[in-house]
């Protein structure tokens, strides 16, 4: 346990950083909305194929891993969706329950990705891609759709798809997929720049996330808040071990889907929010007591799926 604490620390390390230099008077804020937007569109795809490249999928057991990631999407999907009568019934808007159900889906692929490589180094690394690979689209598909759902508002599907073909996530990710599969090589010089490119995506982007959490939010959270809490790093987890223990596998890979699982939700679900109608201000809540919590909640969903799993 100590050893899986000491390990997670510095990435959590980082998020404080980000809490610390967004409020202090010595960077502009247009610098923070800048890094997202670089974050977003060039360091994440660099990481991403960089890492989708020299992933050797026959040695991941690529497709299991893959299967098992989106049944557990499927199912927490299902499960979300079951508790709108019932929160409906409770007084909750429409436009609150869409922001509980994206933070119980989605994930910080930031933070696992981070926590993946450094518990379990490059394994961890291509496990991690492997489930981002298989979840991206369907993720952005079921939140896209659950949005343009209960916001009540006509959406074209042929701008809808273009917004899912161009997400710059999903292109990096699918050609590095198709290169590697295709045995494809990559100019040795490109490739070394992308990876520079890849190994600031991290720290940056965990910087990044801490600059986007609201303190305040965390002191006084709401029903809504701590039922996102619930789903997100206690079900989960729960839901995805169990279908990799079922579908057999085990060791580090099981611990790595543990710990997709158990990271908080993504930070960019907020714009999507804002934009489409959704209760943004309940987004920001949620994903900041989720990242506080995962604090404790990870190490503990890590070192109780590693007995489990002989990881």
């Amino acid at each position: 346990m100590l050893i899986i604490f000491e390990s997670i620390l510095p990435i959590f390390l980082l998020v404080v950083i980000g809490v610390g230099l967004r409020r202090a008077p010595v960077i502009q804020e247009s610098f923070w909305s800048g890094l997202e937007q670089f974050g977003y569109y060039v360091l994440f795809p660099a990481l991403l194929f960089h890492t989708m490249v020299k992933i050797d999928f026959a040695a991941l057991d690529g497709g299991r891993v893959s299967l098992v990631s989106l049944i557990a999407v499927g199912i927490m999907t299902g499960v979300s969706l079951a508790l709108w009568p019932v929160l409906r019934k409770a007084g909750m808007p429409a436009a609150s329950y869409t922001s509980v159900f994206q933070t119980a889906t989605r994930w910080n692929g930031f933070m696992a990705l981070a926590i993946g490589e450094k518990l379990a180094g490059h394994e961890g690394l291509a496990v991690i891609a492997v489930i981002m690979a298989a979840i991206i689209i369907p993720l952005n598909l079921i939140n896209v759709g659950v949005m343009v759902w209960f916001s009540g508002q006509s959406r074209s599907f042929k701008v809808f798809a273009w917004r899912i073909l161009t997400n710059p996530i999903i292109l990096g990710s699918g050609l590095g997929v198709v290169l590697n599969l295709a045995g494809i090589p990559v100019y040795d010089p490109v490739l070394t720049t992308i990876g520079l490119l890849a190994a600031a995506s991290l720290p940056l982007g965990l910087v990044n996330v801490g600059a986007g959490l609201r303190i305040a939010d965390a002191l006084r959270p709401s029903g809504a808040v701590l039922l996102s809490v619930a789903l997100k790093l206690l079900l989960f987890p729960v839901v995805s071990v169990s279908i990799a223990l079922a579908a057999g596998l085990t060791g580090q890979t099981v611990v790595m889907i543990a710990l997709g699982a158990a990271v908080p939700t993504a930070m960019n679900g907020y714009v999507l929010a804002r934009q489409m109608g959704g209760d943004a201000e309940l987004y920001a809540a949620a994903a900041t007591v989720q990242t506080v919590a995962a604090f404790f909640t990870i190490p503990v969903v890590l070192y109780v799926v590693a007995q489990l799993a002989g990881g």
